[in-house]
């Protein structure tokens, strides 16, 4: 076919190429034929069009993002790269610009991008530092409800373990957490009472029966050993709910001992691991007049040898954490294949960005079993190596059996909120 439009609703796509586990099959990839009907996958019929090996993929989970910070960076920019000034200005335009209408502008703009890219669930997490939670929360709640259908939405609290107050303002986030169903999280440093801070925040999920996602070890200081922590804080509480860790950079700078000992630790606690290569190799080992000597991505392929849970994901959007991005899994996919050689590897790496996310966040799993949904992203690339050449900026996204006919938003869309104070 000429690669374009698929109007009808009862189609047969031959000559598609797709990875073998969707199949249950051992190879990397598998040229196969699909069917779908109204909606869902079927046995066979349907109008046959031919795909001259088109990849086709199930719809993309992108399980760390933040969309209440993206898009800020025009009138909020970080001044010199690094994590500390990302911090500092991030606080500076909360404080200043977040207003329920600023947040809700900017996740429905970043939402629109994610769709458009073939996108169907998203992990998001919302600074939570009084009074912004009592803002964002509900904002949230609202936009989860608004695109019930076309992104499913979870959202993470989050704040520093430094400074919240396990016995006051933080007990009023974890109980609108808990009434928004969402997940409880925190930033982990490497803190002289980190031990018996984790302590506290596990009681308090447990208590809510709450799920916990931590930001960790993001910084190349090798004495950081939060994700360690957390494991061992984890086991010795008998933590019954999902857990997940973002960044754990500091592991890549350790000694192969020590670092083999963590790991062990993490995987006999369960911990779901989210790699995020693109922001971190932006903000990891900047220095001024010198060139970087660190990637910023985490230990992945030692993860998946214990049997670790490993996803990628995209993470910030255009705002001082990273400058760049627009939710394209397509493009974190080529990033961390590329940063983190994920090539002449297994050959099952493309689990991270679909079944592995699923299983951490409690998101259906994608399957081309008869009778799943028909959500696809189709790709004019034959293999990894086609897909991973180009931005595939002309690939075809099915949802619910349909084409979607979306359009990238603007950035002038978002000018009036850039002259905010």
């Amino acid at each position: 076919m000429a690669f374009g439009k698929i109007l009808t609703s009862h189609v047969r796509l031959e000559n598609i190429t797709v990875p073998g586990w969707l199949l249950n099959s051992p190879d990397d990839l598998v040229r196969t034929s699909l069917s779908y009907q109204d909606g869902r996958i079927v046995s066979s019929g349907g109008e046959s069009i031919e795909m001259n090996g088109a990849m086709l993929l199930p719809a993309f989970i992108d399980m760390h993002t933040h969309l209440d910070k993206g898009h800020i960076w025009d009138r909020a920019p970080n001044p010199d790269g690094s994590f500390a000034r990302a911090l500092e200005t991030v606080t500076m335009d909360r404080q200043a610009n977040w207003s329920a209408l600023d947040v809700r502008t900017r996740m429905s703009f970043a939402l629109r991008c994610a769709y458009y890219y073939g996108t169907s669930a998203i992990r998001t997490h919302l600074d939570s530092i009084p009074p912004q939670d009592d803002i964002s929360w509900p904002i949230f709640s609202e936009m989860r409800e608004e695109w019930a259908g076309r992104i499913e939405l979870q959202a993470v609290c989050l704040a520093g373990i430094d400074t919240v107050d396990f016995n006051g303002t933080f007990q009023h986030t974890a109980s609108l957490v808990a009434r928004h169903k969402g997940i409880l999280g925190l930033v982990a440093y490497n803190i002289p009472d980190l031990r018996n801070r984790l302590k506290k925040f596990f009681e308090i999920a447990q208590y809510y029966d709450l799920s916990v996602d931590f930001h960790a070890d993001e910084t190349i200081d090798q004495s950081a050993e939060c994700l360690r922590v957390i494991a061992e804080v984890a086991l010795e509480m008998a933590f019954p709910n999902s857990i997940t860790v973002g960044h754990c950079c500091s592991l890549a700078l350790q000694d192969s001992a020590r670092v083999s000992e963590t790991l062990d630790i993490v995987a006999k606690a369960n911990i779901n691991i989210v790699s995020l290569p693109m922001c971190n190799l932006y903000l990891q080992d900047r220095e001024s007049d010198r060139t970087p000597r660190y990637r910023g991505i985490t230990l992945v392929h030692e993860m998946k040898m214990r049997g670790i849970n490993v996803s990628f994901a995209s993470d910030n959007t255009r705002d001082p954490f990273f400058a760049y991005g627009d939710l394209d899994m397509i493009e974190v996919m080529r990033e961390a294949t590329r940063l983190g050689h994920l090539d002449h590897s297994d050959v099952d790496w493309s689990h991270a960005f679909f079944s592995n996310p699923a299983q951490a966040c409690g998101f259906n799993t994608p399957s081309l079993d008869f009778g799943t949904v028909a959500d696809f992203v189709i790709c004019k690339a034959r293999n990894w190596n086609e897909l991973f050449s180009r931005p595939q900026s002309d690939r075809i996204v099915i949802r619910y059996g349909k084409q979607i006919d979306e359009k990238l938003p603007d950035y002038f869309e978002l000018d009036n909120l850039m002259s905010a104070s």
